[in-house]
């Protein structure tokens, strides 16, 4: 896979130190491998899993990619330890956290890398922000859109508040 751009869908999540500024930092150090196109609102949503630990804030973001899968995924992690992220429990506390949720419409499930993201239908701090970027993209392997998914979710999703976030023009904010 080189040579081409490929379309994929990342969230991102954070709930510690100054939240915000570590989502304006690790947009700003995607690029150049991922030139990001769209960027959702801003959602602030309770901990899943483990409740005990700070609220998170979430985004969702559109962008192109020339990595492979597994590359790209190295670059986020390797991008995640840049930033600051240390190895904490599963669903635990994270200063900066970067999923890759779709990757083309490809799905992919190999020991390290499951695409798409496989929790992904149950957690309303991803769908909502992916539909406000792609809600009639259709999920590869339970053929509904994400706007379908979103609207399966439970009314008390979790979800405290959402605002507009990205003062930049799609395109402007991996430069």
């Amino acid at each position: 896979m080189t040579g081409e751009r490929y379309r994929v869908f990342l969230a991102l999540g954070t709930n510690l130190g100054q939240r915000e500024a570590n989502l304006w930092t690790a947009l700003l150090h995607l690029g150049p491998e991922v030139e990001v196109t769209a960027v959702s609102r801003l959602y602030e949503t309770a901990p899943a899993y483990v409740l005990d630990q700070p609220n998170f804030l979430n985004i969702a973001l559109e962008g192109q990619t020339d990595l492979s899968p597994e590359a790209l995924l190295d670059y986020l992690k390797g991008l995640e330890e840049q930033l600051g992220r240390e190895t904490s429990h599963r669903y635990g506390p994270r200063l900066i956290d970067l999923d890759i949720l779709f990757f083309e419409a490809i799905t992919l499930d190999t020991p390290r890398l499951t695409i798409p993201h496989p929790r992904l239908a149950e957690r309303a701090f991803v769908l909502r922000p992916l539909t406000d970027i792609a809600p009639d993209f259709i999920h590869p392997t339970l053929h509904q859109s994400i706007r379908e998914l979103a609207a399966a979710l439970p009314a008390d999703d979790g979800i405290l508040s959402v605002r507009p976030w990205s003062p930049f023009q799609a395109g402007d904010v991996a430069r």
